[in-house]
């Protein structure tokens, strides 16, 4: 691997270093920093898109030799964001809201190359379809999984998958917060080979 690209993951989020570390064992991390909120009109697809692009770019003078990886995802129930719940209370009250309902999550990447400014930017769709659950039930998990962190308010890699009646994707680590399947494509066309 001493001629493959140095890579470098725009995000401080442990899961996705731990995803990108199953492919590639040897990358840098920093934090981009950006500001994430939505513009006016704009869908998921085009917001989680956007701020993986923005999160890419935001590193770029910081490493001007680099293939650099940002990601965002975006987790929609109906018209409603669901966003990382940070406390007890706001993760009870998004799993209330969930429950019985499918749950959309759109999860892009984006792979900027800091030195020829090529980019290349692909998401992965995923449906998690929630269980009925009880208030006891939904109480119970996140007092076990403490998913505050989260979007959506579960670990779909710990406990949450305890919620989920079915999930329709073609990646689960999409899911996660990184679409390695469609990511590995990526990074091959941009001269990374995982294999």
């Amino acid at each position: 691997m001493k001629d493959q690209p140095k890579l470098v993951l725009a995000s401080s989020s442990p899961f996705r270093k731990e995803l990108l570390k199953k492919i590639y064992p040897i990358f840098e991390t920093a934090s981009p920093n950006i500001d994430e909120s939505s513009q006016a009109n704009e869908t998921p697809l085009e917001l989680s898109k956007r701020l993986a692009n923005e999160k890419a770019n935001a590193l770029r003078l910081d490493f001007p030799d680099h293939l650099i990886i940002g990601s965002d995802q975006v987790a929609m129930l109906g018209d409603y964001q669901l966003t990382k719940p940070n406390t007890f209370e706001n993760s009870v009250q998004q799993l209330t809201r969930s429950s019985g309902k499918t749950i959309n999550f759109y999860t892009s990447f984006c792979i900027l190359n800091s030195k020829t400014h090529e980019t290349i930017t692909d998401t992965d769709i995923c449906r998690v379809h929630m269980k009925t659950l009880s208030p006891l039930q939904i109480q119970h998990y996140v007092e076990k999984d403490k998913p505050y962190g989260c979007a959506a308010a579960f670990k779909s890699e710990g406990l949450g998958i305890a919620l989920f009646e079915k999930i329709e994707g073609d990646d689960p680590n999409a899911l996660v917060g990184l679409p390695l399947i469609k990511l590995i494509r990526s990074l091959d066309q941009m001269g990374v080979q995982i294999l």
